[in-house]
């Protein structure tokens, strides 16, 4: 025999950070809510894998210290943010090349350093374990590193030369500086498109634009609306680069941790949900005032039909550990030649310790589109070129592939579409807004508003009756 119905205010079906913020936004404002999660595990996307010490994402989601959300969501307070070292490394022509955006006061981070050839690379030159190299940073241009053994010859960094340079900086600058609604007002043309547009060469395109872009959007080929794109560079160029402190659970994990015991029951699947009740196969019907579906783009159709399917970007995620880092510091290396499998890498114990056991190295390394065949070769092969050292002695920790990953934002792309669908029945998540946590948050943002709008109260009409766990199902 099914179980009793268990009622609550509102019944949110998913335990992703868009599900839990909603949640945190709810009962902060005296509504009992209900969280149904058919994972064995709250978080969606943003897990993290433990393996002898070390603390492994699935997918290695990018943040950035611009994300207004990440200040404005409750049950964040606690949360650590580790930045990687200004700007980025642009590995191109065989040299590694600092694309360096210092803060400023009253200026934007876009501001790029001069260019300047070095002799050589050692560990010391690039700040130690991941600080800036030393130069003069009131030029705006960009500073070059070549790699260690390969000569004091002068190299063009991968973007083109000064006159190119002094543009993009320009533009980064502009773009720290626009207001939001200014960028959404622009029309809408795929990135790549856009870009060239806007005057700024293929190669400054193609070597450090793309490469970058694909960092923060999982999209090499530019096909994300510029507005998009826009917004991904803004951050850039107004924040730093980040990821939390023991891994991507970490956010998921603390919004949880500030819910009321009881709010959130993970092995529960929802097979159906309408505007004053969701239906499990687990523990029968729930009783509710209102649902908010805060899964994934595909899972949110399924129950709703009418929802449309968003495509998809694969990513896959590869954790390597060695014994001696390499020479990269706390950097994110991006590859601006593409001349491999790796989209970007990272010494990722260099800018987070806590995901490493003392002693040991952890390298990241994100992997965009159809994996090749021999995915652990063509890494290894890719990652000793882009580090410039040896390979073969990695231990392989965890490959992690997830096919849709992150939402595709191909134009038009609707940077609020609805989270309202009619009064009783809501969704959120990041095929709501921009792919990005920042734009899951802000969706559960905007739908919490919704949703207390519709129940015409800041305070609960009853209290949620006890919900057993999936265990006791």
């Amino acid at each position: 025999m099914l179980e009793p119905a268990y009622q609550a205010d509102v019944v949110i079906v998913g335990a992703g950070v868009a599900g839990l913020s909603a949640a945190h936004r709810l009962t902060s404002a005296g509504v009992t809510v209900t969280v149904l999660e058919a994972a064995p595990w709250a978080g969606g996307r943003m897990s993290t894998e433990k393996v002898d010490g070390f603390r492994l994402d699935r997918i290695g989601q990018l943040l950035s210290t611009a994300y207004p959300e990440l200040r404005l969501a409750p049950g964040l307070d606690g949360l650590v943010l580790r930045p990687f070292a200004p700007g980025v490394l642009l590995h191109g022509d065989g040299r590694h090349h600092r694309v360096d955006a210092p803060a400023g006061a009253g200026s934007a981070r876009g501001a790029l350093h001069a260019v300047r050839a070095l002799a050589s690379a050692p560990r010391g030159v690039s700040g130690g374990r991941g600080g800036p190299v030393p130069g003069t940073a009131s030029r705006r241009a960009f500073r070059v590193l070549t790699g260690a053994g390969q000569g004091a010859a002068r190299a063009a960094a991968p973007i083109g030369g000064a006159v190119d340079q002094a543009r993009l900086g320009a533009a980064l600058t502009r773009l720290a500086n626009v207001p939001v609604e200014r960028l959404l007002a622009r029309p809408e043309l795929p990135a790549g498109q856009a870009l060239a547009a806007r005057g700024l060469p293929a190669r400054t395109i193609d070597g450090f634009l793309r490469p970058l872009l694909a960092a923060l959007l999982c999209d090499p080929a530019l096909t994300t609306s510029s507005r998009c794109a826009d917004l991904a560079l803004r951050a850039f160029a107004a924040g730093r680069l980040c990821v939390p402190e023991g891994g991507a659970e970490m956010l998921p994990e603390l919004l949880a941790r500030t819910l009321p015991e009881g709010t959130v029951h993970t092995g529960v699947r929802v097979t159906s949900v309408a505007t004053t009740s969701v239906t499990t196969a687990e523990h029968g019907e729930f009783r509710c005032r209102a649902v908010l579906l805060a899964t994934d783009g595909r899972t949110a159709a399924e129950l709703l039909p009418g929802l449309r399917v968003p495509d998809f970007h694969p990513v896959t995620v590869v954790h390597h550990t060695t014994d001696e880092p390499p020479r990269t510091g706390s950097a994110l290396l991006l590859d601006a030649d593409r001349g491999g499998p790796v989209a970007h890498t990272a010494v990722i114990s260099e800018v987070d310790p806590s995901r490493a056991p003392a002693g040991r190295v952890l390298v990241s390394s994100t992997v965009l589109g159809t994996p090749p065949p021999d995915l652990d070769t063509a890494v290894r092969t890719h990652l000793a070129r882009l580090y410039g050292t040896s390979t073969r002695a990695w231990e392989t920790l965890a490959v992690h592939h997830t096919r849709e990953a992150v939402p595709a934002m191909r134009p038009p792309h609707d940077l609020r579409r609805p989270v309202r669908l009619l009064a009783g029945l809501y969704v959120c998540g990041d095929h709501r807004d921009t792919s990005t946590v920042q734009g899951a948050l802000h969706s559960a943002h905007r739908a919490t508003t919704a949703i207390l709008k519709d129940l015409g109260t800041s305070g609960s009409m009853h209290r949620a009756d006890p919900t057993p766990t999936a265990q006791a199902a």
